[in-house]
C-alpha cells in the first residue's frame, strides 16, 4: 500500500514498493536512521526512503542531510516549508515539535477561559498540522515527552480527529512507550502518537515490547487476538551494550579539525560517531569527586569527605546538596552496568545534570558513548560544535525505538 510503484533489480527481481517518508523537526536523524534499520530482507532492504526533512538548527540540519542523501533537506523555520509539493505523493510523515511551548492542561481554567489561537507557543504545533492536513499521508506518527499527552496541544489534536474536524480522517492510537521495552539500552519514555487514515481500515497499534525489565515476563496478547503470549528479553544492560565495546583510553578534548559544508554553510565535520570519544577537561576538584563516588553511587556519597587540593582541604560535597535529602538521587550518578541508562539529554557531558558518570571511570560518559545508548551506527556522520553534537544526540529519537515502529508500519501498510 507503498505510493510508489514496484521497482524490479537487474535480474528482474521484483522490489518491494517503497515508503516515502517526510521527517519534520528532524534534528541529526534518529528517527530517520531507526527507519533505515529496519532491513526486513537483510543490509540495505529498508522499504522505507526519506524524500523531504525539515529542521531549524543548521548543524542538525547538516548531520541529515550528510546520512539521508535521498532527501531534500530544509534548513528554515517550518512555517515557510512548502508541503504542497509533497501532498499525495509521500506514506508517513513524522516528528515532534519542540515541547518547551507545551502548555499545560486545566480542565477547570479551560471551561472558563479557552486558550488563546495566538498564543506564539503553539505555532510550532499548528504548522505540524498544516504539514499533515496539506500532505494528507496514509500514517503520522508524533513523538515526545510524556507531558505532551497532558498539554493543550494535545487536546487540539485529539479534537481535531472528531467528526467535523481538520484530521476527522484520521484514527489515533496513543501510548507511552519505553525505549528500554524495544532492546534500547536507554530506560527513555516517550508519548508516541499513531494516526491511520480512516481508507487503510483497522488503525495501526503501537509495536508491542520485545523486551522487559524482568526476564520472566510474558507479552500479553492484543485484545481481540487469538495469539499465543511471547516470552520478552531482559532489558539490554548498557554495560554490555557500549561500554564494554568502547575505547578504555581517555577521552580526546578536541574534535578533529576538519570542515564541511553539506548544504553551503561551513561547520565543524564530518565526524563520524567512532570519531566523538571527546569530553571535557574537568577541574581538579571535579575529578576528586567522581573518584570519591562509588559504582551506582551518586552525590551522596560525597557528604562528609574532604580532600587535598592545591594544598587545602576541600569539602567534596556542598551545603545543597547536603540539605537536599529528596528528589532526584541521579545527580552526580554513575550509570549501573547492569541496567539500562538513564535517558540521555542534551547535557550529558556534565554530571551534576544527572547520573552521566561513567559505570567504573572516573569521568562523564563521552559523545561516542552517548551516541551509542542511542543507538547511532559507528558510521553516522556529524557536523558541529561539541556543543551542538551533544544537542543532537540528546535529542534524538533512539534509533532502536524508530527501528520498532518502522517494522509496525511496514508490516500494516504491506497487509
Amino acid at each position: 500500500m507503498a505510493t510508489t510503484t514496484t521497482d524490479t533489480t537487474a535480474d528482474s527481481t521484483p522490489r518491494e514498493p517503497t515508503i516515502k517518508v517526510v521527517d519534520l523537526f528532524a534534528g541529526a536523524g534518529g528517527f530517520s536512521a531507526g527507519f533505515r534499520a529496519y532491513e526486513p530482507a537483510g543490509p540495505g532492504s529498508s522499504p522505507f526512503e526519506s524524500v523531504a526533512a525539515v529542521e531549524f538548527d543548521e548543524a542538525a540540519a547538516a548531520t541529515y542531510s550528510a546520512n539521508f542523501g535521498s532527501a531534500h533537506v530544509a534548513n528554515i523555520d517550518i512555517a515557510t516549508w512548502d508541503a504542497q509539493p509533497y501532498e499525495g505523493q509521500v506514506d508517513l510523515v513524522m516528528g515532534g515539535p519542540p515541547c518547551q511551548g507545551f502548555s499545560s492542561l486545566n480542565r477547570d481554567d479551560l471551561a472558563k477561559r479557552p486558550p488563546k489561537v495566538d498564543d506564539p507557543r503553539n505555532r510550532l504545533w499548528r504548522e505540524y498540522m498544516r504539514v499533515v492536513t496539506t500532505i494528507k499521508p496514509k500514517i503520522f506518527v508524533l513523538e515526545n515527552v510524556d507531558r505532551f499527552l497532558h498539554s493543550q496541544e494535545f487536546a487540539n489534536l485529539a479534537k481535531a480527529t472528531e467528526k467535523g474536524g481538520e484530521l476527522s480522517s484520521y484514527n489515533l492510537r496513543v501510548k507511552i512507550l519505553n525505549s528500554a521495552d524495544y532492546g534500547v539500552p536507554q530506560a527513555r519514555r516517550r508519548a508516541i502518537v499513531i494516526a491511520t487514515r480512516d481508507d487503510l481500515g483497522v488503525p495501526l497499534e503501537h509495536p508491542r515490547p520485545t523486551h522487559a525489565r524482568q526476564a520472566a515476563a510474558v507479552q500479553p496478547t492484543l485484545d481481540g487476538r487469538d495469539e499465543e503470549p511471547v516470552q520478552l528479553a531482559p532489558w539490554v544492560a548498557v554495560g554490555s551494550a557500549v561500554f564494554a565495546h568502547t575505547p578504555k583510553a581517555a577521552p580526546e578534548v578536541n574534535l578533529p579539525d576538519r570542515e564541511g559544508k553539506p548544504l553551503g554553510l561551513l561547520l565543524p565535520g564530518p565526524f563520524l560517531t567512532t570519531e566523538l570519544h571527546i569530553g571535557r577537561t574537568p577541574t581538579e576538584l571535579s575529578v576528586a569527586r567522581y573518584k570519591a563516588i562509588g559504582r551506582g553511587g551518586n552525590r551522596h556519597d560525597l557528604r562528609g569527605k574532604w580532600a587535598t587540593l592545591h594544598g587545602e582541604e576541600t569539602y567534596l560535597s556542598t551545603k545543597s546538596w547536603d540539605n537536599h535529602n529528596s528528589g532526584s538521587g541521579d545527580v552526580m550518578g554513575r550509570m549501573h552496568e547492569d541496567r539500562p541508562s538513564v535517558t540521555i539529554r542534551t547535557e550529558f557531558y556534565k554530571p551534576e545534570k544527572g547520573r552521566y558518570l561513567h559505570p567504573v571511570e572516573d569521568r562523564p560518559i563521552t559523545h561516542l558513548e552517548a551516541a551509542l545508548i542511542q543507538g547511532f551506527p559507528d558510521d553516522f556522520k556529524w557536523f558541529g560544535s561539541k556543543i551542538q553534537i551533544a544537542r543532537q544526540i540528546g535529542n534524538a529519537v533512539p534509533v532502536g525505538l524508530g527501528r520498532a515502529l518502522a517494522q509496525a508500519i511496514h508490516e500494516r501498510l504491506r497487509a
